[in-house]
């Protein structure tokens, strides 16, 4: 445990951690597989477990910009390729998404995008749809800095919670925070699906 307390530690003190975390919060924005969230949230955990809380604030700043950048990358993507060009865009799932982000950003735009970013296969359905669909990029430049700031500071403030609840403890604080995340994550996920399943009966009621 202590070799991987300190492996952790010098991988956090490391000035590649704010490379890794640009890169994966920028494909993160465009490629759903990448987990950002567990990178930004350990990363988070592990300086403050260990009294570092200087360091959470250029984390956050690189993570927000890198979610910023990889949502217009997105957007940018649906505006050239549309929604259907790539086969796993077919996916019955992600092709759910598409298509109910398609018929919600005509009503909410700034919620949803807003809202999506906390859904990983969700804000990338809903940045590329908002392209394909003709979103001026003048209303969803904002909209996505101000999504990528609030991901980023939702992240931060669940990591400094794990890391300063286990002290000198890198790899347990980093693992709670992690969990923390997933749960909220999936909680956001479930709330986005009985959104959608109560929409069509909303609608055959009016």
């Amino acid at each position: 445990m202590d070799v991987i307390n300190e492996l952790i530690l010098q991988t956090v003190a490391s000035p590649w951690l704010f490379a890794v975390l640009f890169a994966v919060t920028v494909i993160d924005g465009f490629f759903p597989p990448i987990p950002s969230e567990t990178v930004l949230v350990a990363a988070a955990a592990v300086l403050a477990s260990t009294g570092d809380l200087w360091g959470l604030v250029p984390l956050g700043l690189v993570a927000a910009v890198g979610a910023t950048i990889g949502d217009n990358i997105a957007f940018a993507l649906g505006r050239r390729l549309g929604t259907t060009r790539w086969a796993w865009m077919r996916r019955p799932r992600v092709a759910a998404a598409f298509t109910t982000a398609e018929q919600a950003l005509t009503q909410r735009s700034a919620a949803l995008i807003l809202g999506a970013r906390y859904i990983p296969v969700g804000r990338v359905a809903v940045n590329m749809t908002a392209g394909a669909v003709g979103l001026p990029w003048r209303r969803f430049l904002p909209l996505s800095i101000v999504a990528g700031i609030s991901w980023s500071a939702l992240s931060l403030v669940i990591g400094l919670a794990a890391g300063s609840w286990i002290k000198d403890q890198p790899l347990v604080s980093a693992a709670i925070g992690i969990a923390v995340a997933l749960v909220i994550g999936l909680i956001i996920d479930r709330v986005a699906a009985a959104r959608r399943r109560r929409a069509p009966a909303l609608h055959l009621a009016g």
